[in-house]
């Protein structure tokens, strides 16, 4: 993303900037007009107590089991009702509310300051490649039915594509039946289903350099999602045989497999690998979680990201491209799929510290997030679960990450909603330049430097 010198800056991102700091100011005085400096201080405590609190509440709930895990529940839910009813008390609710409010109104008006132009934040389009025999494969029980639904197989076929079903009371082979049909002289793989089915395709496509169709008749299609098509309307995907663009996008690799979203381990892949889990999800992860948590089961982890390890953790999340969020809990966009790097973060939180300390993203005890050419999970056993595209398996040790760059030719509508640019990070220096044109070593070092690390 180009960083704009602030000379070449639009007036009106100037005046978002200047608007955030105005807002602050305002939510500071609030309290100081309201309560003097000493109300101010208690204030600040008694609501940082109470978020404490609740995340100490939610994680004991996590990790107990019997009267205590609701106990936990209870003071979770108890302690943000005692500290409003502490502000009541004391007559400020209005003030502290109208104080929230202005925060809220400066992060939007700093992120409407900081987002940079576009330019260069869409993936490159090029023409669409000619076909003369798509085989897609479709699978009719994902996503509720969505190819019966929208009548994917009859509109596919209308557009001279052959179609596969994924029918029949046994599993069915679909490496199989995708190099059957480049052995036919398929020139174009195609799926409507899950992201486990996409991704697996998706690898043979790559293997022949062919173009691959993305049709998001899955449950969830974070792949398609991320594509910039439409999740709500698989139909749409099918127009990109007649009116489509290619994109060239990254792959990634564990183990020799092929994933398009991520592979999880720890805590996740333990809890999917559990028999129950298919009948009981919820039961399943309150009876799990406990031990698997405090490490009394499950494997230990170590993962090491170019140069970094990190030993223990209860989580680690490796994606094809870095995930586009600067929160913990938003781990859900990327914003291009062509980056040429992994994701990784890995979450560390076996105390009621460090669970604590998540609030403030510890980076040497809680979550660590960095982008790697190449991530590498270890255990002292031989095999480990893994969660592949939503997919449980078991994959031995050490587990390796990698990523292809460019390896898959995805063909997409010409016409789709697109991705939404990312949420940028909330920088105060360069939020300051663009307020008052202070300029100094440390925001251009800063501005020079956000395309790489972007990337």
């Amino acid at each position: 993303m180009t960083v704009i010198p602030f000379d070449e800056v639009p007036q009106t991102r100037r005046w978002w900037a200047r608007a955030a700091y105005v807002a602050i100011v305002c939510a500071a005085l609030v309290p100081l007009a309201a309560a003097g400096l000493a109300g101010t201080i208690a204030l600040l405590l008694t609501g940082a107590g109470g978020l404490v609190v609740t995340v100490a509440g939610i994680y004991w709930f996590l990790i107990s089991r019997g009267v205590l895990r609701w106990c936990a529940l209870g003071l979770a839910v108890l302690a943000p009702l005692v500290v409003l009813f502490l502000f009541v008390q004391a007559g400020l609710l209005w003030e502290v509310m109208v104080t929230v409010g202005l925060v809220f109104v400066a992060l939007v008006c700093a992120r409407a300051a900081l987002r940079e132009s576009r330019e260069g934040s869409k993936m490159p389009e090029y023409p669409a490649p000619t076909w003369r025999h798509a085989f897609l494969v479709m699978n009719p029980r994902s996503g509720g039915g969505k190819v019966v639904k929208f009548d994917l197989q009859r509109k596919a076929e209308e557009l001279g594509a052959e179609v596969a079903l994924l029918e029949g009371p046994g599993p069915v082979d679909v490496d199989a039946l995708a190099r059957q049909a480049v052995e036919r002289g398929a020139d174009l793989l195609g799926v409507a289903g899950g992201d486990g089915t996409q991704a697996l395709v998706a690898g043979i496509a790559a293997e022949h350099n062919l173009p691959f169709l993305v049709i998001s008749a899955g449950t969830r299609n974070h792949f398609a999602l991320d594509l910039g098509l439409d999740r709500e309307d698989p139909t749409g995907c099918l127009d990109a045989l007649r009116d489509g663009v290619e994109l060239n996008v990254d792959l990634g690799k564990i183990n020799g497999r092929t994933f398009v979203n991520n592979a999880s381990f720890g805590v996740y892949a333990e809890v999917v690998q559990s028999p129950e889990y298919r009948d009981d999800k919820a039961g399943t992860v309150l009876q799990m979680l406990p031990d698997l948590i405090k490490g009394d089961k499950g494997t230990r982890l170590r993962a090491q990201m170019d140069g970094v390890t990190v030993d223990g953790p209860q989580a680690v999340l490796v994606s094809n491209g870095p995930y586009g969020s600067n929160d913990l809990a938003g781990l859900g966009r990327r914003t291009r799929l062509d980056r040429g790097v992994l994701g990784a973060v890995t979450i560390s939180a076996a105390t009621t510290r460090e669970a604590v300390g998540l609030l403030r993203r510890a980076t040497k005890h809680g979550l660590i997030q960095r982008a790697a050419a190449e991530v590498v999970v270890d255990a002292d056993v031989p095999a480990i679960p893994v969660g592949v595209d939503g997919e449980a398996l078991q994959m031995s040790t050490p587990v390796r990450c990698s990523i292809e760059p460019g390896a898959l030719r995805v063909l997409v509508p010409r016409k789709r909603p697109g991705v939404p640019p990312a949420q940028p990070a909330l920088d105060l220096v360069r939020l300051r330049e663009l307020a008052w044109g202070h300029r100094d070593a440390g925001s251009t070092a800063s501005a020079s430097s956000a395309p790489q690390a972007e990337r």
